[in-house]
């Protein structure tokens, strides 16, 4: 997701193997709807039942992510952000995972009209979700602050990762020129963007490095034995959204800054980890 948001009223659209929606189930979806309203300025619109909530969230009329209940008896580690990954047949997606040494861990879900889900977990244990679209594609709004910019997949064991996800999604690695985190590509991904919502991303884009526009996530290195999928939201002011988090009850667990960005990982107060992106622009 490298494109800067276009004011087309063109639907967004992804193809097969790039991340496409992140949801975060909580057991109180009410409280997390305060919390995240309040930090990233989110509409918030319950397009489930009081029973069953499913908590659409909005800037400016599009779409950037969802919030629901927690299923009883869901993870020991606690609520978490999740990423789904578009795919043309979620049926073929799983039996992809499960070849590949993965496993299928839910589902499939009918989601109606607007598509079908998986749960799947890589083989190190990290979670995530397939989606095959119908009517809803996924995320509407990206990489404007409030809004969703990346999910990094953290590996301890990268080459297992990457035999893994190549074999599923196609993925492929790359080292950037300025290192710090591997490229997570999806080949044609550009042009694709090029084509539909953003048509100036390769002038925009002149002076990236080659493959940039083909980029949908990041491979990062973990402490041994764990693995994770970790979202990132964009932020204008990564201090003043520090702030904010704080005082609406979340737990600061670090900060930092590179030539590109400033970041902070926090833990919302239910205890949903995920990351905040101040974009500082390209600095020598």
């Amino acid at each position: 997701m490298t494109e800067t948001p276009s004011a087309s009223a063109q639907q967004r659209t992804y193809p097969p193997g790039v991340p496409c929606w992140v949801e975060t189930p909580q057991p109180d979806p009410g409280a997390a709807a305060g919390f995240y309203g309040e930090l990233f300025g989110w509409a918030i619109t319950n397009v489930g039942g009081d029973d069953v909530p499913y908590l659409i969230a909005s800037l400016d009329g599009r779409d950037v992510a969802a919030i629901s209940r927690a299923p009883d008896g869901a993870a020991a580690g606690g609520p978490a952000w999740e990423t789904y990954i578009a795919v043309t047949d979620v049926d073929q997606a799983g039996a992809a995972v499960t070849a590949a040494g993965g496993r299928v861990t839910g589902g499939p879900f009918d989601a109606g009209e607007t598509g079908r889900a998986m749960s799947c977990a890589d083989p190190a244990g990290a979670a995530f979700q397939l989606w095959e679209a119908g009517s809803y594609p996924g995320a509407q709004l990206v990489n404007l602050p409030g809004s969703w910019n990346f999910s990094h997949l953290h590996a301890a064991d990268q080459d297992q990762a990457r035999q893994f996800y190549t074999a599923v999604f196609g993925w492929q690695f790359t080292e950037p020129p300025f290192g710090g985190w591997t490229w997570i590509q999806v080949p044609g991904y550009g042009d694709h963007l090029a084509a539909t919502v953003d048509p100036g991303i390769r002038e925009r884009q002149a002076n990236a490095p080659a493959g940039f526009a083909d980029v949908v996530g990041g491979l990062m290195p973990a402490a041994e034995g764990q693995a994770y999928w970790q979202v990132t939201f964009s932020v204008a002011d990564r201090d003043a959204a520090v702030a904010t988090a704080g005082k609406l009850g979340a737990t600061v667990l670090g900060e930092s800054e590179n030539r590109f960005t400033k970041l902070a990982d926090l833990r919302d107060p239910q205890g949903a980890q995920f990351t905040v992106s101040q974009f500082l622009g390209v600095r020598s």
